[in-house]
């Protein structure tokens, strides 16, 4: 299935252009106190080798937005400053040098201080983000458990972005991000009708890693099946670098980007007489080690190249004649296919080191 992509203006964060036929950006947020400065661009400089595009990072007070002109000289990755509340330290990290502003309608809504904003944002020619957020929506909440409807971020988005039109400002990126799956994916088809601007996807205060990715991705990757999306977070309570890496896993998902080869591995069950998930978990940890390979910023796919590791006798074969390469195995060996056809029987205990072999690693 070939998915059509909703059409949007082209943004430019940087260096990383989002929207058009741009491919879909990751960005994730460094989780340090943004004015200690060496540790900031540590973590950035790991979301980077992890495969981040984009970095926001969070700017509590002065010493945090001042920061920001270090950090800039400290890594090559667009930086968002995200601003809440105190709509000064939204120009402190623009004068610092910050390539894209994140504004809450929740907490920044007076129009002088947004006309403020918008003014120097348009001399440093960096974009603003109106990032609704369900858990600070400035707007009366919805007799349902006080829950703030999907209406209610709708109109606090669209309502922001005519403000922004108004001072005849369109360096506009979008989100709308609740909680809960079902209001994000309504909020971001409605948003979708409304405007053309980039639309930044996300599920907000998803939990753990595991619970987190699944919601993130069920989001996400409904509406990027339906073409709506042009960068994303998978937002998690975890290492920043997860974040990323389930990114990567949406995207490759989707046939929307590709980081590597895609390894393609059964379940297991009574039939299995390998330990699979430790030749699994061997290779992936080898793979993930390794340069990228293909460029980060590549768009659709056309064949991603795929690594089979099948643990018995029944679909095992079939899946590793499919793959550009792989192993079936039986009873402590298996089969080494590549194209289509079978090569040698190879041991458990050097099949990672062949497969890498193999790959030309």
């Amino acid at each position: 299935m070939e998915i059509k992509r909703r059409k949007s203006r082209v943004i430019k964060i940087g260096d990383c252009l989002i929207g058009g036929n741009n491919p879909v950006a990751i960005q994730s947020m460094a989780k340090t106190k943004t004015s200690d400065i060496e540790e900031t661009v540590r973590q950035i400089k790991g979301l980077e080798k992890a495969g981040c595009e984009i970095v926001r990072l969070a700017v509590k007070d002065d010493a945090d937005a001042r920061a920001i002109r270090k950090i800039r000289a400290g890594t090559n990755l667009p930086l968002v400053a995200d601003i809440h509340f105190d709509w000064r330290l939204a120009m402190v990290a623009i004068e610092s040098g910050v390539d894209k502003v994140r504004l809450n309608p929740g907490n920044i809504f007076r129009k002088a201080q947004i006309a403020e904003i918008v003014s120097a944002a348009k001399l440093a020619r960096i974009p603003i983000r109106v990032g609704v957020n369900s858990g600070s929506v400035h707007s009366a909440r919805s007799a349902r458990g006080g829950r703030v409807s999907v209406e209610a971020m709708v109109r606090s988005g669209r309502d922001y972005i005519k403000i922004l039109e108004g001072l005849k400002f369109k360096d506009i990126v979008v989100s709308l991000k609740a909680s809960n799956v079902p209001d994000t994916i309504a909020a971001y088809r409605k948003i979708a009708e409304f405007c053309d601007y980039p639309l930044h996807l996300g599920v907000t205060a998803t939990g753990s890693a595991f619970l987190g990715a699944i919601k993130s991705s069920i989001a996400i990757g409904t509406l990027l099946s339906e073409g709506i999306g042009d960068t994303i977070r998978v937002s998690l309570t975890d290492k920043p670098e997860r974040e990323v890496f389930a990114a990567k896993g949406i995207l490759e998902s989707l046939q929307l980007r590709r980081f590597g080869p895609q390894i393609i591995s059964c379940p297991t069950c009574g039939r299995c007489e390998v330990d699979l998930v430790k030749i699994v978990e061997e290779l992936e940890e080898r793979l993930s080690t390794m340069p990228a390979c293909l460029p980060a910023r590549q768009g659709p796919l056309t064949r991603p190249l795929k690594i089979a590791i099948m643990g018995c006798v029944v679909n095992g074969p079939g899946e590793a004649k499919e793959a550009d390469i792989g192993i079936a195995f039986g009873r402590k060996e298996g089969v080494l296919f590549k194209s289509g056809k079978p090569v040698r029987k190879v041991s458990t205990g050097e099949c990672v080191d062949i497969l890498l072999k193999e790959l030309g690693t």
